[in-house]
């Protein structure tokens, strides 16, 4: 499997070129089908993308991503290609212009390999789609791929993109990222603009990419904002000097064995790379899953006012969210806006004294497709409710949070989660690279 810069030194070098290494992605895509990692393949638009970026290699005229095989979660909008979001109520919907953020990858040369499959609409977080099909984790197809940007980590995982773009609304990214053994990024909110995607939830969501290693995810947020991410990998040294919060409440409580393990095994790692460590209270996190759900509920009915006019083409449990959203009262939502506010400004504060604050990703590993009930030793809780715990409150806040994989338990990556200071993107994948290069973590 190929990174973004191998392939870009292999074009430069001339060993294989755009077109070669176009078809061989589009292939992928086809023999890992079974994955349900696309609703579409896009293999006319590939071709003639990878031509172009044959001939600006020819002239010396390449982009940052000059010939890259990319792919986009179904709901962000590409000119004249279905954008489906999963649903069968917008199947036959062809967008007149790019996302914001497909047109930055295309300015840069990016291809697109397809449009992958996703949790319906993005609510939610298996990726356990009614119209097509599942998405299965190429470590073990028995297990969700995590969602709602399920298919993005599936097809980078399988090797059948090199990256993807997603969103996240509640832990969109970083879910899947995890489930996979991926890298997955949630910038500030805001960083990245929302145009040409099909949202949930305005408050919240964030678009993000979704990489291999923390090297592509460089390029791919250089591509993305046209800021220098790339000289971070030669000061990705050690961790001295860093403070990181370890969190004392709810980010530490209901947690899988084998993912604490995990965690606490990270933590010696970062204090083995210097970082200090200090325990720290996260504001307010016990009202994260209340606040999400009524801000998204909300919006989402509103940006789907229209559409619920065919209430019965929803799959089972996006109908169940769709009648919810209108019960929730103008006050209800009034209130979590305010709780969003006050959320916010405690966690700045938080992140004032802390450099980041470092969580596990999911408090579980990826379950069977179709389990709806995570189990622990001390009960149980719905996988929606589980999956989102320690993710969704940073939508909240809008705060940058980046999830990588550090090892593995039961052959299944486990995964941690760093979150730092908005706008402080640089210092946050400078430290997630730090100890990408110490945890080393095997892949496919």
């Amino acid at each position: 499997m190929y990174s973004i810069q191998s392939l870009l030194k292999g074009y430069e070098k001339k060993q294989f070129s755009p077109v070669e290494i176009t078809q061989h992605y589009i292939e992928k895509a086809k023999q890992t089908s079974d994955l349900n990692a696309f609703i579409s393949i896009t293999e006319d638009v590939a071709l003639q993308q990878a031509a172009i970026s044959e001939k600006k290699w020819q002239l010396g005229d390449a982009g940052r991503l000059e010939g890259v095989p990319l792919s986009y979660k179904d709901n962000i909008h590409t000119k004249g290609v279905p954008s489906t979001s999963g649903s069968k109520i917008d199947h036959d919907v062809i967008p007149e212009q790019h996302a914001d953020i497909v047109e930055a990858m295309n300015q840069s040369g990016g291809v697109m390999i397809g449009k992958t499959n996703m949790h319906e609409f993005a609510f939610g977080i298996t990726s356990n789609n009614p119209f097509y099909g599942p998405v299965k984790n190429p470590w073990n197809k028995a297990l969700t791929a995590g969602g709602s940007s399920g298919g993005s980590a599936a097809a980078v995982l399988a090797g059948a993109s090199v990256a993807s773009l997603g969103s996240d609304t509640g832990g969109s990214v970083r879910i899947p990222a995890a489930s996979c053994g991926l890298i997955g990024l949630k910038p500030t909110q805001g960083l990245l603009p929302q145009q040409g995607i099909t949202l949930i939830s305005p408050s919240l969501d964030h678009p993000g990419p979704i990489t291999r290693t923390m090297s592509d995810l460089m390029v791919m947020m250089e591509a993305l904002t046209g800021n220098n991410y790339s000289v971070i990998d030669s000061k990705a040294e050690d961790l001295r000097g860093v403070k990181i919060g370890v969190p004392i409440n709810v980010f530490n409580e209901k947690i899988e064995a084998d993912v604490l393990d995990g965690y606490q095994s990270t933590l010696k790692t970062l204090e083995q790379l210097g970082a200090h460590l200090v325990d720290v209270e996260i504001p307010f996190a016990n009202e994260a899953a209340l606040r999400s759900f009524t801000l998204a509920a909300s919006e989402g009915g509103y940006e789907h006012r229209n559409r619920m006019q065919q209430m019965d083409d929803y799959g089972d449990d996006v109908r169940h969210v769709m009648k919810a959203s209108t019960t929730i009262s103008a006050s209800e939502y009034l209130h979590a806006l305010k709780r969003k506010h006050d959320m916010t400004a405690a966690c700045d504060a938080l992140l004032e004294h802390v450099d980041a604050i470092i969580t596990p990703t999911m408090p579980a590993q990826p379950k069977p497709i179709g389990q709806e009930i995570v189990h622990f030793n001390d009960g149980k809780e719905p996988i929606f409710d589980c999956m989102t715990r320690y993710v969704s409150y940073f939508n909240i806040t809008g705060h940058p949070a980046i999830s990588l994989p550090v090892g593995f338990a039961n052959d299944i990556p486990v995964s941690v989660q760093l979150i730092s200071g908005k706008w402080k993107e640089r210092h946050l994948i400078r430290w997630a690279k730090v100890l990408e290069n110490d945890c080393h973590p095997e892949t496919l």
